[in-house]
C-alpha cells in the first residue's frame, strides 16, 4: 500500500466538504496528516463515517478546530470516534520504556488485546492502524530514539493487529517501515538485492495471473488467482528462520490458486509445472500430509517468466477458508504462536466486520453491539507502571494480585482501583489501574475459596490459595476444618447431621479427611451444606400417605404427607421453621390442627414429654425443587448507614423473597440485631445466603434463628 492521490470524484459530498475545510487550514503538519490519513483509509474502501473521522483526528488533536466546528463540519459520529481515539492512542509502549528494551511477548499481546477491548467501535481500530502508517511514513526527520521506539511499537503491536484483522494492505507496509527504522542496514541490504521495484514486481504477478488463468480455462478449471509480492521484512524473516541466502528464497514472488475440488488442485499443479520448470526439492504436499494444525495446501516453486523464482500455493476454497479463519489462520501461522480459541474467534468476527462486502446491508446497531458481544469474557487491567494484566470477566483485585505474582496474592490485604480504595471482591473493568496493598507476611483467607463470596473469579487463583493451605501444618488444618464445619452446622441450625452418610456423599473415608479437606481448601462449606441437604433428604423413611395437605406457611408448595390424621389442618411451626430435607414431626394442637416441627425442635421436645400421644409422624411430600419454605435468620452487626439496604441487596441478588424484617439497635454497644424471615428452597440455598450476609461490612454474625429451649 503506497501513498496515493485522493480521487475527489469518488468521495461523498459531505466528505469532499470536510476535505475542503481541512485544506483551508493551510499547510500545517496536522492538516497534511489529515489528508494523508484520508487517502490511506480511502484505499481501504472505508465508509464515509470512517473517512470523516480520519480527516478530523489529526486537526482536532493539533487544536486546529474546536468541537463546535468539528460537530458542524464532520458530524457527531466522526467527533465521537475522534474522542474515543484519544483513549486508544496511548495504548502502545508502556510507561518507563527506553530505546533498546524489547517488550515481552505476553506484554505486547496484552497491549494488542487492550487496543481492541478499549475501542467502543471497532472501526476505530482501522483508523488507528492507518494513523500509525501515516506517522511511520513521516519518521525520516525524527530522532534515532523516536524512530526505534515507533518501530518497536509498530512491530510488536500494530502490524500483528493488522495481520489478525486481515488488513493485508496495512500489514506489509507497517512491517516494512518498522524493519526499516529498527534495522536500517539490513533493510538497505535486502532492498539492494531486489533488482526490480515493488511496482514492477506487482506487474510481474499480474502477468503470471493472466497466463495461468488462461491455461486453467483450457482445462475447464475455474480458479481464483491472487498474488502478493513478498515484502522486504518477510524476505528477511524467512532468510533468518531458515538460514537461507537471498538466492535461496523461492517465494519472493508468489501466487495463490483457489479451486473447487481436491482433484482440481492436482490438475492445477500439473498446469503450473507444464508452464514453468519445477525446482527440485521445493514441492510440499500438505493435502496428503497436513501440518500439525491441519493446514492443507499444495506448495511448489518454479522458475517463472523472466527466469525469476515463483512460489505457487494451490488449495480448495474450503481449505482457504480454514486457513484464513480456522485453526490454521494466517496470523497464527505467521506469528508462530498458538492463540486461545475464544480470542481467535473474536478476531474472525472483527475481520469479517471490516470487509466492505460484509458491511453492506448490516444493521446499524451491529457495530454498537459487537464490542460487548465478542469481548465479554476477558478484562484487561493495568498496573501502576502501565503493564497489562489479562483476567477473566468478574475478576477482582485479588485475582489481579495472584495473576501478577502468587506471593503478592497471598500477601494482599487491600487494593486501590483508579486511585480509590475498594473491597477485595470489587469487580474490575477494562482499563482499570489496580494498585495492590500487601502485608509483610502471607496470610490468605479460607473465605477466598468460597465461590459464592466473590473474592476470586479465576480457578487458577483459587488453586494457588488451596496450594498454600496444603503446605500448612496438617494438625492445624484439621482443627481449622473441624471448627469451620461446626460453625456452618451451627449457622444452619443442624444439630445432628448424619455424618457417615455425608462422608459417603463426599467420597471421604472418615471425619478427619473431611476436616482436612475443609482446612486445606479442597472442600468448601457450601459443598458440605449441599451434602447435608442431600443426605437428610435421602435418609427420610417412606411414610404411608393418609392425607395430602398444603400447610400454612409453606408458600406455594404442593404440601406434605401427614401420617394418620385424616383431613386435619396443618401449619408450619413458627418456633423452628423446618426446611427440607430436615426430619419433621407433627404435633396435634387444640383448635389449630397439626403443627409441623423439626424433629429436634426444643419446643417439640418439651411438648413430647407432657403429651407424647399428640406427636405423630410427618414427612415432606413431593420433591422440593420448586417449593419455598419460610426460615428466620438473625444478623448481628455494628450499626451503620446502609446496613439494611445491603442486606436487602443480597436478598435481591439471590432472588429470595422477604416475608418479614425487624431491626433493633442497642445504643449501649451500637450493635444492630436484624431478624429477617425469608423463603428458601433448602439448606444449600440458606448456607449460601448466610455466607453472603457474613461478608458484608460490620457484620459480626449471620445464622439461622432457632427457638431456645
Amino acid at each position: 500500500m503506497k501513498p496515493a492521490e485522493i480521487d475527489i470524484r469518488s468521495l461523498a459530498p459531505r466528505v469532499r466538504t470536510a476535505l475542503e475545510a481541512v485544506s483551508a487550514l493551510g499547510a500545517s503538519e496536522h492538516a497534511q496528516q489529515s489528508v494523508e490519513l484520508l487517502a490511506a483509509l480511502a484505499q481501504l474502501q472505508a465508509d464515509d463515517e470512517v473517512l470523516l473521522a480520519g480527516l478530523l483526528v489529526p486537526v482536532l488533536h493539533g487544536g486546529l478546530v474546536d468541537e463546535a466546528t468539528a460537530l458542524e463540519t464532520f458530524g457527531e459520529n466522526a467527533l465521537r470516534m475522534a474522542r474515543e481515539l484519544e483513549r486508544v492512542g496511548d495504548s502502545g509502549i508502556p510507561a518507563g520504556w527506553n530505546p533498546g528494551q524489547h517488550l515481552k511477548p505476553e506484554q505486547a499481546e496484552g497491549l494488542r488485546k487492550l487496543l481492541l477491548a478499549l475501542a467502543s467501535d471497532v472501526r476505530l481500530v482501522l483508523i488507528r492502524l492507518a494513523l500509525q502508517l501515516v506517522r511511520m511514513r513521516s519518521l525520516k526527520s525524527a530522532s534515532e530514539a523516536e524512530c526505534r521506539r515507533a518501530a518497536l511499537e509498530t512491530h510488536e503491536i500494530y502490524a500483528p493487529l493488522a495481520n489478525r484483522l486481515g488488513i493485508w494492505q496495512l500489514k506489509w507496509e507497517l512491517e516494512d517501515l518498522a524493519f526499516r527504522f529498527s534495522q536500517p542496514e539490513e533493510y538497505k541490504r535486502i532492498a539492494g538485492w531486489l533488482k526490480s521495484k515493488r511496482a514492477e514486481r506487482e506487474q510481474y504477478i499480474e502477468d503470471v495471473k493472466r497466463e495461468l488463468s488462461r491455461e486453467l480455462e483450457k482445462l475447464g478449471i475455474r480458479g481464483d488467482i491472487t498474488g502478493r509480492p513478498k515484502h522486504i521484512y518477510s524476505i528477511w524473516r524467512k532468510m533468518q528462520r531458515k538460514a537461507l541466502r537471498f538466492e535461496q528464497v523461492m517465494d519472493v514472488l508468489a501466487v495463490r490458486v483457489m479451486v473447487e475440488t481436491i482433484a482440481e488442485c492436482y490438475a492445477a499443479l500439473g498446469v503450473v509445472h507444464g508452464l514453468w520448470p519445477y525446482i527440485p526439492g521445493e514441492f510440499d504436499d500438505y493435502i496428503a500430509t497436513p501440518k500439525d494444525n491441519n493446514y492443507r495446501s499444495l506448495h511448489t516453486a518454479v522458475i517463472g517468466p523472466g527466469k525469476l523464482p515463483l512460489e505457487v500455493q494451490i488449495r480448495t476454497r474450503e481449505m482457504h477458508e480454514h486457513a484464513e479463519l480456522g485453526v490454521a489462520a494466517h496470523w497464527q501461522y505467521k506469528e508462530g504462536r498458538k492463540a486461545e480459541t475464544s480470542f481467535q474467534q473474536k478476531i474472525v468476527w472483527l475481520r469479517q466486520l471490516l470487509e466492505p462486502s460484509q458491511r453492506e446491508g448490516a444493521e446499524p446497531d451491529l457495530l454498537a453491539g459487537l464490542q460487548a458481544e465478542v469481548f465479554e469474557d476477558r478484562v484487561y487491567a493495568l498496573s501502576p507502571k502501565g503493564e497489562v494484566v489479562d483476567l477473566p470477566t468478574g475478576a477482582t483485585p485479588l485475582d489481579f494480585a495472584y495473576q501478577v505474582h502468587t506471593n503478592l496474592g497471598h500477601r494482599c490485604r487491600g487494593a486501590r482501583v483508579n486511585g480509590r480504595m475498594v473491597t477485595l471482591d470489587y469487580k474490575l473493568s477494562n482499563g482499570d489501574t489496580v494498585e495492590i496493598i500487601p502485608a509483610k507476611q502471607p496470610h490468605p483467607s479460607r473465605d477466598w475459596l468460597v465461590p459464592t463470596l466473590g473474592f476470586l473469579a479465576s480457578p487458577r487463583s483459587r488453586a494457588k490459595v488451596r496450594a498454600w493451605f496444603r503446605k500448612q501444618d496438617e494438625t492445624q488444618n484439621r482443627e481449622q476444618g473441624k471448627q469451620m464445619l461446626e460453625r456452618e452446622l451451627d449457622r444452619l441450625g443442624v444439630r445432628a447431621p448424619p455424618l457417615p452418610e455425608i462422608l459417603a456423599d463426599l467420597g471421604l473415608p472418615n471425619a478427619d479427611a473431611l476436616y482436612q479437606g475443609l482446612g486445606e481448601g479442597e472442600l468448601t462449606v457450601a459443598q458440605v451444606a449441599g451434602a447435608v441437604h442431600r443426605r437428610l433428604q435421602a435418609s427420610e423413611p417412606p411414610k404411608p400417605a393418609r392425607a395430602l395437605h398444603k400447610p400454612k406457611g409453606a408458600g406455594d408448595s404442593p404440601g406434605m404427607i401427614i401420617d394418620g390424621v385424616g383431613d386435619l389442618l396443618s401449619t408450619i411451626a413458627r418456633c423452628c421453621h423446618p426446611v427440607p430435607p430436615e426430619e419433621i414431626l407433627g404435633y396435634i394442637t387444640v383448635g389449630r390442627g397439626v403443627s409441623i416441627h423439626r424433629a429436634n425442635c426444643a419446643n417439640l421436645v418439651r411438648l413430647r414429654e407432657t403429651n407424647p400421644a399428640r406427636v405423630i409422624a410427618a414427612g415432606w411430600g413431593r420433591p422440593a425443587d420448586e417449593r419455598t419454605f419460610a426460615v428466620s435468620v438473625r444478623v448481628e452487626a455494628y450499626d451503620r448507614r446502609g446496613l439494611v439496604r445491603d442486606i436487602s441487596g443480597v436478598l435481591a441478588d439471590e432472588h429470595i423473597s422477604i416475608e418479614a424484617m425487624n431491626t433493633v439497635t442497642n445504643p449501649a454497644d451500637n450493635i444492630a440485631t436484624i431478624d429477617v424471615t425469608v423463603k428458601v428452597h433448602g439448606l444449600d440455598e440458606l448456607s449460601r445466603l448466610l455466607s453472603r450476609f457474613a461478608t458484608l461490612p460490620n457484620v459480626i454474625s449471620a445464622r439461622r434463628k432457632v427457638a431456645s429451649g
